[in-house]
Order: C-alpha cells, then structure tokens, then sequence
C-alpha cells in the first residue's frame, strides 16, 4: 500500500475499507455454485465497475473451480516438506 502512496495515518483506513469490500464480496458469492450465469454476471458486476470483460471473468471462474473439483488436497500439498 505504500508503494501506491498510502501513507501512514491511511492505511489502516484503507485496510478497513479492503476487509470490508472483501467480506462483502464473499457474501455475495457464497452460493457462486447455485447461481445461473446471468446471476454471476451481475455478483461481479457489484464490485467491477467499467470492465467490459465481465462474461469471461466467470468462465474462467467455472473452469478453475470445476479444475479444483476434481484435484484431492494431496495434490496441493505435493510441495509441503513431508516431516
């Protein structure tokens, strides 16, 4: 943050502000799998003002979470030092 020029006294209000578009951003798409296309569109559509590319932002979203679906938490932890 300080390297876009926040200074000291701003940036814990900036912090705020980013926890609570975060939380806000993760209520709306709690139930991203139940949600028809046109639903998803609009979820994002509450946080990204002015992008045009919208349509392909959630089909990269469906294609990497039907990508997650099918991997087991061993692949993940492939790279975790076994002890």
């Amino acid at each position: 943050m300080r390297e876009i020029g926040y200074g000291d006294q701003s940036i814990n209000k900036k912090m705020k502000d980013y926890i609570n578009l975060f939380h806000s951003m993760v209520s709306e798409i709690h139930f991203w799998n139940d949600l028809e296309k046109t639903k998803k569109i609009e979820k994002l559509s509450l946080f990204l003002h002015d992008f045009d590319k919208i349509e392909k932002f959630v089909d990269y979203f469906e294609d990497f979470n039907i990508n997650l679906s099918k991997k087991n938490l061993n692949s993940f932890l492939k790279g975790v030092s076994k002890s």
